[in-house]
């Protein structure tokens, strides 16, 4: 099973695919999609499709997991990555690739079995299943691969489906 997982920006977008077969992880790739501060909204959002739209291509996953948007402080910025996350969803959703939301609290406890985790445990467990020398960067990168593992763990079992995953429109 091929898996891309998606940590949405508008920024910075972290992508990685990560194979899963047997309990076995290993990553096939993975980047970042950058913008730059002061280009157009709208530019930034049509640069952030076209360019996860020609990755996915490539790719071709089975799945495409991606971050529950979460309000903090900020509802400006949140509704810019909701825009973000938008354009990203439509990307899969023009190659017919299945879509998984996942909270970060469930990404946590997928990859180092507790939820309160810190991000340098979740990044630095994320290299070790994956077998990589160091830990990716950018660290939305990290994030992004930490998400596919998240959906890798929803996906092994019946019971884990029930509780981990929401296929987003069922």
């Amino acid at each position: 099973m091929v898996i891309f997982g998606i940590d949405p920006g508008y920024a910075i977008v972290g992508w990685g695919a990560i194979g899963f077969k047997s309990n076995t992880y290993k990553a096939l790739g993975f980047g970042a999609v950058e913008t730059q501060a002061g280009m157009d909204f709208n530019y930034r959002l049509e640069y952030i499709y076209d360019e996860i739209f020609n990755v996915l291509n490539r790719c071709r996953p089975d799945a495409l997991a991606i971050e529950k948007l979460y309000f903090q402080n900020n509802q400006k910025t949140a509704i810019m990555v909701a825009e973000a996350r938008g354009v990203i969803l439509l990307a899969a959703q023009k190659l017919k690739i299945p879509i998984y939301e996942y909270t970060p609290l469930q990404v946590k406890t997928a990859v180092t079995g507790y939820g309160k985790a810190k991000k340098p445990q979740v990044m630095e467990m994320t290299r070790k299943l994956l077998h990589l020398s160091e830990v990716p960067k950018p660290d939305d990168t990290a994030d992004a691969l930490a998400i596919a593992i998240c959906h890798a763990q929803a996906a092994g079992s019946a019971l884990r489906r029930t509780m981990f995953e929401r296929r987003i429109g069922e």
